[in-house]
């Protein structure tokens, strides 16, 4: 198991520490998940968000329902337009989620050693004493001695804003418990989470089918979030439901959250498009000094494979706070080091105070620690694991980041149609920025003529490094490379990426063969 590695130059200066950091037009090569709620769908907000480095924007149907959702992304996609930034979409299905409804809104104080019964009877109205759970096999689910916890946070950080209940003995349809904590729950909805209990519920359920066939199909999401993802049949299940709805080209992202989705890991690794490795309520399920553990394992395993993989629930405390605690910071470069594709944040942007400065200062982080990234280690693992004969694909992808490191490219630029060969050379960790070039697909049916690639460029938002420039049709049907790679150009040069005299490493198939060059900007021209 690899991860966490780093590499500090002997003649690293303390100056270099205290140095401020550089802005840049791309912060870091991490890429950020934004969740856009209350506090972050106004235009003006998502414009913010979009400027400090959110790359995916992700939709939680645990909260509200279709026509809030919709609002938020039209105001994405103005503020896209207004910022001339890409941004992805993600839905974020609900899955067997247990909540409590909170019909009053108003806050309910819990107190240590009192009891408190869970019912499933939904007639009973809300309060510290009684809870009702939507849920009418949970009384035959537990035992006497299990933990519930029920919050927003869940244990995370904001102990305040969560309990932690201790089963006491069941009757009938009710669960007594323990409150083992003094807290206040405020809010309309609070999840209840029952530690390595199996909840008797499909992953896929049927709120979940309604808002993807409605809501999905109606946008074109680029993303779906599995929640709770426990099995590979998990996500074929979503992929064949997905093909009826017309969303083939949709990307299906396991979020692995559960002892269970952890068993089968490798199996769900194999039918993902990337993982979410949701650490809520697996920091729950398994103890704290084993959550960094599989953090690791999975993180490489996805590396490996080269598959996308994002970690969550990394500066909780920016809910709250401006800055983040200490132990944060450190654990968001950890992530980078380890080789996570992004970060997602959650309550930090959904309802949090400050979400353009959670996204700014996560983003600052993950640049820093790639600063410091053993870009080589992780070079000569992947070649390991790749083995020979190598296809031919991996040898040329392999040799463009080769090449680019070692004649210090200031980018390097892949044509692509599918993101393929993109995603291909982001798995061999490349230390400079991957600039894409989508060039459209041409398909036809029996009424008309269409072109793809909107969606296969904005998906490369989700893996570390890649940024997407839709090309035109021409890039598509001239058979040149020549518009295209004055299109990134032009791109690097009004960004501040390149420079003249800059070096390119450029990727590209040419027939049936894939093929890498280097080439030199000098004034308007390509050397």
């Amino acid at each position: 198991m690899q991860g966490g590695q780093m590499i500090v130059e002997e003649n690293t200066k303390l100056s270099s520490v205290l140095t401020p950091s550089k802005p840049s037009y791309i912060q870091s090569l991490t890429k950020i998940v934004g969740t856009l709620g209350p506090n972050s769908r106004s235009v003006e907000i998502i414009e913010a968000c979009l400027k400090a480095g959110m790359s995916v924007a992700r939709f939680d149907f645990s909260w509200l329902d279709g026509d809030y959702h919709q609002e938020t992304l039209e105001n994405l996609r103005m503020a896209m337009k207004n910022t001339k930034k890409l941004c992805a979409i993600m839905l974020d299905t609900t899955g067997p989620e247990l909540q409590v409804c909170n019909k009053t809104g108003n806050p309910i104080d819990f107190k240590a050693d009192s009891h408190v019964t869970v019912t499933s009877d939904l007639s009973k109205e809300l309060s510290a004493e009684v809870l009702p759970v939507d849920y009418a096999e949970l009384a035959k689910m537990v035992r006497k001695g299990d933990t519930v916890y029920l919050g927003q946070h869940l244990f995370t950080g904001h102990e305040t804003t969560s309990v932690w209940l201790e089963v006491l003995e069941t009757k009938g349809q009710d669960v007594v418990c323990l409150v083992k904590n003094s807290a206040t729950l405020a809010g309309s909805m609070f999840t209840v989470y029952v530690s390595n209990v199996p909840i008797n519920l499909p992953t896929l359920t049927e709120h979940d089918k309604q808002v993807i066939s409605k809501w999905g199909s109606h946008n074109k999401v680029d993303f779906i979030s599995l929640s709770y993802t426990c099995h590979g049949e998990d996500v074929k299940e979503l992929r064949e439901f997905l093909k009826k709805q017309n969303l083939s080209e949709t990307q299906i992202y396991a979020k692995v959250e559960t002892v269970e989705g952890l068993k089968h890991f490798d199996e769900i690794l194999r039918e993902a498009d990337g993982i979410i490795f949701g650490r809520g309520n697996l920091g729950i399920d398994l103890p704290p000094e084993k959550v960094f553990l599989f953090q690791k394992y999975a993180v490489n395993k996805c590396n490996i494979v080269g598959k996308p993989v994002v970690i969550t629930r990394v500066v909780d405390s920016m809910t709250g706070n401006l800055r983040p605690t200490r132990a944060e910071a450190t654990d968001v470069a950890n992530a980078v080091l380890d080789g996570a594709d992004g970060i997602m944040l959650g309550a930090e942007t959904l309802r949090g105070l400050y979400p353009v400065e959670s996204i700014s200062i996560v983003g600052k982080i993950c640049a820093e620690a790639e600063n410091v990234y053993n870009h080589s280690l992780h070079f000569k693992r992947i070649i390991r694991h790749v083995g020979e004969p190598m296809s031919y694909a991996e040898s040329v992808a392999s040799s463009a980041v080769r090449s680019a490191v070692k004649v210090k490219a200031a980018i390097i630029v892949v044509f692509t149609s599918s993101g393929r060969a993109a995603r291909l050379i982001a798995k061999y960790r490349p230390p400079v920025p991957v600039v894409a070039i989508v060039t459209p697909r041409l398909r036809a049916n029996s009424l008309k003529w269409t072109f793809s690639g909107a969606a296969q460029a904005r998906q490369l938002l989700g893996v570390r490094g890649v940024y997407p420039i839709l090309g035109g049709p021409d890039a598509a049907t001239s058979g040149g490379e020549e518009p295209g790679l004055r299109l990134a150009i032009e791109h690097g040069r009004s960004v501040g990426l390149l420079k003249s005299n800059d070096r390119i490493v450029v990727f590209q198939k040419i027939g049936d063969s894939a093929v890498v060059k280097i080439i030199e900007v000098q004034g308007q021209f390509l050397a």
